[in-house]
């Protein structure tokens, strides 16, 4: 049953931002000056006939003005503009946007879900700064990776402001709603960041220190992408989204069961993307992934069906760091992934993904709520691995 909110809550948080009943139309400024179009906030009204996109754009707006309200400008300027210039670029917010839309679906309203969904964004922005920084990637949404506009120090340095807002907001939201429903999804939100950083440090340690190809399989590519991906990026927002609502332990187990397949499937189509994606779309350099080193299903069966001087070839590219790989040794790697059809291999099995995922949104389906968000998500899932970006 929908909860209804019957009186107007107006209170403050300890960073003396009010926390309403958003039930006003609100408007953000982009990193431009410009004012970004108001975005009536309704509250949820157990039905919507938006697609999952059209949801994201819809409160793409008060997520970002939360997110600045939090992290904003002022002095050392120098220092707080590095982490505004992720969080003003603005990335896709599908993680945020997974977070409102099962807050819909079990019952939540935007106010109840809009302090995670902001945290959720923001985790994105800073985590996204380091692993740039780590990666030493060249591009990110597409405009030089902050590393190469600030340098790796001062980078690294300002993704601590991004950290330390997103976890004011998650105690804002304990104070906002009680200590038993806010520390359920503060445990959640911990719980999923922990198993993200473990994977990032288990591909570290195969970039950085394995660098044999060999030595890798398709259960550690798994491994590294139910953390990174799967729970990061699709599980465990619905998780969040569903913990502000009034989801059961039942309803979590389900949205996992959804969102691993899904992640891998969306993880699958992002390394194929990086090798024949719209760089301007995309928002990266094509070949990212050979350049860093990064297992990814279309290297492993490349590996797996080379020849032995090609695979002798292959080490030897393999161990250089990033900028010591030269662009005919990149280009060498690319020909075989075509001789083998690598890349084919890797869609196909990322379909299978798919196909799992959308099975066992209709599987439980008469389980969840009956309100239109349920349909709203296999538009959702969908989304996640049948993209160009």
């Amino acid at each position: 049953m929908r909860r209804e909110n019957s009186h107007h809550v107006s209170r403050t948080t300890n960073a003396g931002i009010p926390i309403n009943r958003w039930k006003f139309e609100y408007s953000a400024m982009g990193s431009n000056g410009e004012s970004i179009a108001p975005v009536a906030a309704e509250e949820n009204n157990g039905h919507s006939n938006r697609s999952f996109k059209e949801l994201v754009e819809k409160y793409r707006p008060i997520i970002y003005k939360t997110i600045c309200d939090y992290v904003p400008m002022k002095e050392p300027a120098d220092h707080h503009k590095i982490m505004r210039d992720y969080i003003d670029r603005q990335g896709k917010y599908r993680r945020p946007g997974l977070l409102l839309l099962t807050a819909h679906l079990y019952g939540a309203s935007l106010e109840d879900a809009l302090l995670p969904a902001a945290a959720q964004q923001l985790s994105e922005d800073w985590i996204l700064m380091q692993d740039d920084a780590e990666d030493d990637s060249e591009l990110r949404r597409g405009k030089p990776a902050a590393q190469r506009l600030y340098g790796w120090v001062h980078t690294i340095n300002a993704t601590n402001t991004g950290q330390i807002a997103m976890w004011k907001m998650l105690k804002d939201y304990i104070i906002k709603v009680g200590p038993e429903k806010g520390n359920k999804l503060y445990d959640k939100f911990y719980e999923m960041l922990s198993y993200t950083v473990e994977g990032q440090y288990v591909e570290n340690h195969f970039i950085h220190d394995v660098k044999d190809l060999s030595k890798a399989s398709e259960e550690l590519y798994i491994r590294i992408a139910d953390s990174k991906t799967c729970y990061y990026t699709i599980y465990g927002p619905m998780q969040l989204g569903a913990l502000t609502g009034n989801a059961s332990d039942t309803d979590l187990r389900i949205l996992k069961e959804i969102g691993y397949n899904a992640g891998i499937a969306f993880q699958i189509t992002d390394d194929i993307l990086d090798l024949v994606g719209d760089e301007k779309e995309f928002g990266k350099k094509n070949n990212g992934d050979l350049y860093e080193g990064k297992i990814t299903l279309i290297a492993l069966h490349m590996y797996r069906n080379a020849t032995p001087e090609e695979k002798k070839r292959i080490d030897e590219i393999w161990k250089k760091r990033r900028q010591d790989k030269t662009e005919d040794e990149i280009q060498f790697m690319r020909s075989l992934i075509d001789k083998y059809k690598s890349i084919d291999y890797a869609k196909s099995v990322g379909e299978g993904y798919g196909k799992k995922a959308a099975e066992a949104v209709k599987k439980y389906l008469d389980i969840m709520p009956a309100n239109g968000y349920r349909d709203t998500v296999l538009s959702a899932v969908e989304e996640m691995y049948v993209r160009k970006k």
